[in-house]
């Protein structure tokens, strides 16, 4: 009888042994850090998490409600940031938890966010930088920025510098980047904020964005230097979200049928974010990159170029200050 190898796959053995690895894989997607064994408090601290409406920001923000901190949801949609507003408020037993709008991809938007936050906010201890989107389509906004450039990079940027002055006058502060290692297949091209010289092939351009994430961060941390305020960056893991949502229906399908086995879930997503904002073990450490474990790990060459990370940021000063 003559054997080939696609008899392997047609045999049930190959199904039993697909699905015992999915359930082991499944089963060590746990971190070695686990956010309901720190016991540390965020009374009297306030934080910003955007993107917190939904997936990791939504975790990411429940955690800190249930460590007692004055949580501030900074989302695009009212209608489902007013839902997150209130299942956190349930689950946590914390009503000091508000929704602001914010759309990340309009730095009108931004702006107008920034300038409520310091009128109502006297302190400003954490901030995250969560939302994100992958697989955007092709455009351009009203600011002339790539549609994916200006919702994933220069709108948290601006955001950020915007809040600086408060974070410093609340130190000790932490701001939280949420990137990818997806930054590993990422490129620098200044061009690409604008949306030239992209290819929209899958998540390349998120790509691209995610390792400007880590670069700014790298350069924000050396000019924080001495301020008590830190910052850091971080990967969540592949995590089942809805950041997948602006791909077609058939890569939707494949990334969630094999994610219930291999990927994470959003509260799982959420631990290496929440490890950077609130554990007493990365207290002070600044300009680092965190894999989804929560271990400190070096990011990709381009990230690690101090020369890249000042041409970079200023660029970005230069960008922001002009629209």
């Amino acid at each position: 009888m003559t054997w080939h190898y696609t008899d392997l796959f047609s045999h049930p053995l190959w199904f039993v042994c697909t699905m015992v690895l999915g359930l082991v894989t499944r089963a060590q997607r746990r971190g070695r850090w686990l956010p309901r064994a720190c016991p540390l408090k965020l009374t009297g601290k306030t934080a910003i998490v955007t993107g917190a409406n939904t997936g990791i920001g939504k975790f990411i923000a429940l955690d800190f409600a249930r460590r007692g901190a004055r949580v501030i949801l900074a989302c695009r949609s009212e209608a489902r940031g007013t839902a997150a507003l209130e299942d956190i408020r349930q689950q946590s037993g914390n009503q000091n938890v508000h929704l602001r709008l914010i759309d990340t991809s309009s730095l009108e938007s931004v702006r107008k966010f920034a300038a409520q936050i310091l009128e109502e906010e006297k302190e400003l201890h954490i901030l995250v930088n969560n939302a994100g989107a992958s697989g955007l389509p092709r455009g351009v906004t009203a600011d002339g920025l790539e549609v994916s450039f200006a919702t994933n990079h220069v709108g948290p940027f601006l955001l950020t510098n915007l809040l600086l002055d408060l974070l410093k006058k609340s130190a000790p502060a932490r701001i939280v980047n949420v990137s990818s290692v997806n930054h590993w297949r990422g490129k620098v091209d200044f061009s690409h904020f604008h949306g030239d010289n992209l290819t929209y092939r899958l998540d390349s351009v998120y790509n691209h964005t995610k390792l400007h994430n880590i670069i700014w961060t790298n350069e924000l941390a050396r000019r924080l230097q001495g301020t008590g305020v830190t910052a850091n960056s971080l990967h969540p893991g592949i995590v089942m979200t809805e950041v997948m949502r602006h791909y077609n229906w058939l890569v939707r399908s494949i990334f969630n049928t094999i994610g219930i086995f291999f990927f994470k879930s959003s509260e799982e997503g959420a631990v290496s974010a929440i490890y950077c904002a609130v554990a007493e073990e990365t207290e002070g450490i600044t300009g680092k990159y965190f894999d989804s474990d929560c271990s400190l790990v070096l990011p990709a060459p381009l990230a690690r170029d101090p020369a890249l990370a000042t041409k970079a940021f200023e660029y970005c000063e230069r960008l922001t200050a002009k629209l």
